[in-house]
């Protein structure tokens, strides 16, 4: 009955709890030999970081990662590598603030997870969630980190493409303003219309939910597989599994239920290195759970966040109808912060296919293919 692991040869086991003294995780599987430093995973946490902006928690988490096992200084070049046995990463609490959730501990916050961890385990820790909050997420982009180095020319980036009701213009999407906006937005005039829009949001207690786009470049071709190992399948489980997460879609998504067979065939041609080059992507990168080559894309809707300071009615855990507001440091939306996350565990599905295709197949098979005689 063991949930907290995900991965089949690249395994991540996350462990800890939002107002514990610690986060953090267990990988296993991570091949040896791959240089790996602090300030590796610590980049990527920093993006995912609370606190940086007035429209995310205000809680002040540094997330400083310790890397506490798995690593060995090479002789040869005096760097850090892995050495094939699990790495455990360790990331402390130090800015809990449980007292703000004692006058609630008790009643079951609408949208939030106390009423069903009640349901199923007959307690729940309703200091910040527990397990259900987002802090956990923490241990998956440190994860993550590890994970983007061992695939050979991998890159993963995401962007929020949707707050609320207002959408990114795809005609000016620049993947540079992604880092110059606290919203993680490609389209600069959209990041301007965001703030006005989640400030009203905040200045009246509420939340927004949101959408991230996530894509893979630099994924070769042939991972995943037919048929409960499809790639799709489980980078769509990965994607459900964050926090908040209501809805993934590969590719063009839903929107392939509107066009055409023609519309939706992504034709093929051979390019000028005697490969097969694809004329569109509606396909996200795989066909029959198996990657094509091209960039993978998903997309997942996150809920809005369910703390927040407008009185909603509920019951509490012994039956009695009453309200509830709740006060403390949330997020506005959690889709901001999902963005680091929503790539770690893209980069976390791609490394364990990329193990599996490599252990079960090999090298990669050359193509041309011989023609049949």
């Amino acid at each position: 009955m063991s949930f907290n692991t995900f991965g089949h040869l690249f395994r991540v086991t996350t462990f800890g709890e939002s107002h514990g003294p610690a986060i953090g995780c267990v990988v296993d599987g991570c091949p040896p030999r791959i240089p790996l430093r602090q300030e590796d995973i610590q980049k990527d946490l920093d993006r995912r970081r609370p606190g940086q902006s007035r429209f995310t928690t205000q809680r002040q988490e540094p997330d400083a990662v310790k890397i506490l096992s798995g690593l060995f200084t090479d002789e040869i070049s005096g760097e850090q590598v892995t050495t094939g046995t699990p790495l455990l990463l360790l990331i402390e609490n130090v800015d809990q603030r449980s007292k703000d959730y004692s006058a609630i501990k008790d009643i079951y916050r609408p949208g939030h997870a106390g009423y069903t961890y009640d349901v199923k385990y007959g307690l729940h820790d309703y200091r910040g969630g527990g397990r259900a909050s987002a802090r956990e997420t923490a241990a998956r982009v440190a994860a993550g980190a590890i994970a983007r180095k061992i695939v050979p020319g991998l890159t993963v980036r995401a962007a929020l493409v949707q707050m609320g009701p207002h959408k990114v213009d795809r005609a000016r999407w620049n993947w540079a303003e992604v880092a110059r906006n606290p919203f993680f937005c490609p389209d600069a005039q959209t990041a301007a219309v965001w703030e006005k829009f989640l400030d009203e949001v905040r200045g009246r207690g509420s939340s927004t939910g949101a959408v991230i786009e996530v894509v893979a470049e630099g994924v070769p071709p042939g991972l995943g597989a037919p048929v409960y190992g499809k790639l799709d399948g489980d980078l769509a489980a990965a994607l459900m599994g964050i926090n908040a997460a209501k809805g993934v879609e590969i590719g063009a998504g839903f929107a392939a239920a509107t066009l055409s067979g023609e519309e939706n065939a992504d034709e093929m041609r051979m390019g000028n290195d005697g490969r097969p080059q694809f004329l569109s992507n509606n396909a996200g990168g795989i066909l029959g759970g198996i990657s094509t080559g091209q960039p993978i894309v998903a997309r997942f809707a996150v809920k809005p966040t369910s703390s927040i300071l407008i009185p909603r009615r509920t019951v509490d855990r012994y039956g009695r109808e009453t309200e509830v507001a709740t006060k403390g440091r949330h997020d506005p939306c959690v889709g901001i912060r999902a963005v680091p996350i929503g790539e770690a565990m893209m980069a976390c599905v791609i490394a364990d296919h990329y193990l599996r295709q490599r252990g079960q197949v090999g090298e990669a098979r050359p193509w041309p293919f011989s023609p049949p005689r």
